[in-house]
């Protein structure tokens, strides 16, 4: 139970200096921005004008965390910092789709900032927002079909697996099937929510222009698909948010037992 919680020491086994690490911050921000997308189109799903949507929250969300995951991202897609300790691998599935993520943010923060208040004046402003994201579709989807690849690769290579020197995730070591499986999973299944996003965004936006059209009393319908991705992104968005938090502590405790 100590080894659970502490983790084996082997003193000198890891130079620190040469591989620094913070996909802990970046989890937390991924998944933190995977349940405000979430929130987000929830808030236009129940926009009146007599209580509008805060674009203004909303674009400072986004700001913050598309700043840390493009700003991150962008640093380990072009130095691989991970490469050092024999994690190569992890610049490419950390790195280069926090970048892609983090910039999606940083565009969506920078729309709201700019016509925020047209989108909160509008009948419809989830039918305006599925307009203008339409073109980004294309790489939404491809997003999503890298992190499927990625889903795959992970699990044909046992990827994932923490050490025996790491706390907690370390205690697998000897069954690296099962961090790999875990893992492997989370970014499949945030991946087939971005396959399906741009599809679900046009769906509600049709929804939305349609219950606009209609009578004051016309409830707006949520296409099933919309609702598929929403509960895709919203719970590995809080398991994101949670591993990323335990990984401070894993983490830190595995720096202690290597340095």
């Amino acid at each position: 139970m100590r080894d659970f919680f502490l983790g084996e020491s082997s003193p000198g086994l890891i130079d620190w200096t040469t591989m620094p690490t913070y996909n802990t911050i970046m989890a937390i921000a991924a998944g933190a921005g995977l349940v405000a997308l979430v929130l987000f189109v929830r808030d236009l799903l129940t926009h009146r004008a007599e209580d509008p949507v805060s674009t203004d929250g909303w674009s400072l969300t986004f700001g913050v965390l598309g700043l840390i995951l493009s700003l991150l991202g962008l640093h380990m897609s072009l130095t691989w910092p991970l490469a050092a300790g024999g994690f190569a691998f992890d610049n490419v599935i950390f790195g280069e789709t926090s970048l892609g993520f983090g910039v999606l943010m940083l565009a969506l923060a920078l729309h709201l900032a700019r016509r925020g208040d047209l989108l909160a004046g509008s009948a419809a402003p989830l039918a305006e927002l599925a307009r203008t994201a339409r073109p980004l579709g294309i790489f939404i989807i491809g997003l999503g079909l890298a992190l499927l690849a990625i889903m795959a690769a992970g699990m044909a290579y046992q990827l994932f697996a923490a050490p025996p020197q790491e706390p907690i995730s370390g205690a697998f070591a000897e069954w690296p099937v099962v961090e790999a499986t875990f893992m492997s999973l989370l970014f499949g299944l945030v991946g087939a929510g971005a396959v399906l996003a741009p599809s679900a965004l046009r769906g509600l936006g049709r929804a939305a222009r349609s219950a606009a059209d209609a009578d004051a009393d016309s409830a707006l319908v949520v296409p099933g698909l919309a609702k598929v991705v929403g509960v895709l992104w919203l719970v590995t968005g809080v398991v994101f948010v949670l591993f990323g938090a335990m990984n401070f502590y894993t983490h830190i405790g595995l720096i202690v037992n290597t340095m």
